[in-house]
């Protein structure tokens, strides 16, 4: 089967551009969303990158520029964690964002329960909320993404047995490296998505950037693996991660 991947760059100066850039996308996607299906599906990510971009939605210039009324939340991955402790993506986001912007419908992943039940009752809820059957595939309309030093996405990490997952949406994994538990989704997921968003800042992801955005090559790390079958694939970077691509 031949794949096209269409990748989209964008570099800028300062992180806080970098957040202006990927709010713009995302106010882009809602109103495409709400315009051909009344709805935007969003699943975020953690990490601290995001953090510049919730602070700059719930700001005043920009809160009502997307229709919270009509979007819903999902998250991407999470630390087996409770919804208070300073690990959970949860956590953050609320603290950030959603605490500060008229959103209504969110839907976090359980850290705290056993991470296998976990990942099968989120797999449920994506299906139920998709209005699809086992086997079905959601179709986000934006997926916001980070990337790791180490090329990794979401908690799909180097050598993660998900990786080469083709079946399951959510997935629960011990990640030995940090001996800690995750849950995350999966790339059938989340290359099915309409729109997936990167966000990546500082020195520390130059290695990375220059492998993760060769398309042309033969993916090796799980940032590289992430491709779109049907949809916009974006990076935005600030010029500290581009420095020596």
């Amino acid at each position: 089967m031949i794949r096209e991947a269409h990748l989209s760059l964008l570099v800028t100066e300062t992180p806080l551009e970098m957040a202006e850039q990927a709010a713009l996308l995302l106010e882009a996607q809602c109103a495409e969303a709400l315009r051909e299906r009344k709805r935007f599906n969003l699943a975020i990510s953690g990490g601290k990158t995001p953090i510049s971009l919730f602070r700059l939605l719930s700001s005043p210039s920009w809160i009502k520029r997307l229709d919270w009324e009509k979007t819903v939340v999902y998250w991407v991955d999470e630390h087996c964690v409770g919804p208070d402790h300073p690990d959970s993506n949860y956590r953050v986001a609320r603290e950030e964002l959603l605490s500060n912007v008229p959103v209504t419908r969110y839907y976090r992943m359980k850290g705290e329960d056993n991470p296998v039940q976990a990942a099968e009752s989120y797999e449920k809820l994506l299906l139920e909320h998709f209005g699809l059957e086992e086997g079905g595939i959601p179709r986000f309309d934006c997926v916001l993404l980070g990337v790791g030093d180490d090329g990794h996405t979401g908690s799909l990490f180097p050598n993660s047995s998900a990786l080469s997952e083709s079946k399951r949406l959510v997935v629960d994994q011990y990640i030995h490296s940090l001996k800690s538990s995750r849950i995350t989704m999966t790339f059938p997921l989340l290359n099915n998505a309409r729109c997936c968003i990167f966000m990546a800042e500082g020195q520390a992801k130059n290695h990375v950037l220059s492998t993760a955005l060769n398309l042309m090559s033969e993916p090796v790390l799980p940032a590289q693996m992430l491709r779109p079958i049907s949809g916009r694939l974006c990076w935005i970077i600030d010029e500290a991660a581009h420095l020596g691509e």
